[in-house]
């Protein structure tokens, strides 16, 4: 049974679909004595008579029948294979494993995800939160296959491991006490706060992001408060205890105590990319994955 090959199987489901050795020689494309030859080892592997004379022709016995009956179940076992198969190679099944800082993973991974879990229910996106100066050790190692982060912690662009693709410039605004006497100010600017404590960490793109906004707008931010997670800096913006900036994708639903103003005239951003390791874009499933990516962001901007 080792030595069985489908060759011999099609051989033998033509013939009984064509009922003669030529007709099924000929839709195979073989000679007659071709499929008389396969036929032949095919019996003599299986230890039974496959073929009996019916007149001047031949037909299938009953040992031939129970063989095309599991031949037709392998067939079939096959198509779901070759199937399935084809769904990897056109980006439509298979794991992505997404190494996404905090805040990215509700906002635009968890969305994306969910619409390639309608469309595409056999690709699935598994998830790690890192860091967002950590995801490329993560992409380097083979523990991820696409790392969200920010611009400002990316590798340097003569670094050739890695191709990048600009996601989304997310708006930064100002978190506020609500009865903070500047909350309700028309057309609020970021000079206008340089005098008030502010809340930042103490490292990492996030403090270089907010001291950089603030040196554009002419002062260096007092900070006040160090910290680092966004339920926490809110928190202390609630309790009167300093200003922040905050990216929108935070502030989607702020604390009841808490002002979000929009600096329009100031415009500050923080930029959110996709990464990849160089030569691997064109994958199938992470071209899935980015095109879903890049849908959620470019729905994101439109309401920057």
């Amino acid at each position: 049974m080792n030595d069985w090959d489908l060759r011999k199987l099609q051989v033998l489901r033509a013939l009984d679909e064509h009922k003669t050795v030529r007709a099924a020689a000929e839709s195979l494309r073989m000679t007659p004595s071709a499929v008389s030859q396969q036929l032949s080892t095919l019996a003599r592997q299986t230890g039974v008579d496959l073929l009996e004379a019916h007149g001047r022709r031949v037909r299938l016995t009953e040992a031939a029948r129970v063989l095309l009956r599991h031949a037709d179940a392998v067939f079939a076992h096959l198509e779901r294979a070759e199937a399935e198969l084809a769904g990897f190679a056109r980006g439509e099944a298979g794991d992505v494993h997404v190494g996404a800082f905090a805040t990215a993973i509700p906002n635009l991974v968890v969305p994306a995800a969910a619409e390639l879990h309608r469309t595409h229910p056999q690709l699935r996106v598994r998830v790690r939160e890192a860091e967002a100066a950590d995801v490329y050790d993560l992409l380097a190692s083979g523990d991820v296959d696409l790392a969200l982060s920010l611009a400002a912690d990316t590798p340097p662009p003569r670094d050739g491991k890695f191709e990048r693709i600009p996601l989304l410039a997310d708006p930064l605004h100002v978190a506020l006490p609500v009865n903070h006497r500047l909350a309700a100010v028309p057309e609020l600017r970021l000079a206008d706060l340089a005098e008030e404590p502010w809340i930042f960490g103490s490292d990492g793109p996030w403090r270089d992001i907010t001291m950089t906004a603030c040196v554009n707008a002419g002062f260096v931010p007092e900070q006040r408060h160090i910290a680092t997670d966004w339920p926490a800096i809110l928190s202390l913006v609630e309790a009167g205890m300093g200003v922040a900036l905050v990216p929108r994708l935070v502030t989607a639903e702020p604390a009841p105590g808490v002002a979000v103003r929009v600096l329009r005239a100031d415009h500050p951003r923080r930029h959110v990319v996709a990464a990849v390791r160089a030569g691997a874009r064109e994958r199938p499933q992470l071209a899935e994955v980015l095109r879903a990516l890049e849908t959620v962001a470019h729905q994101k901007s439109k309401y920057n």
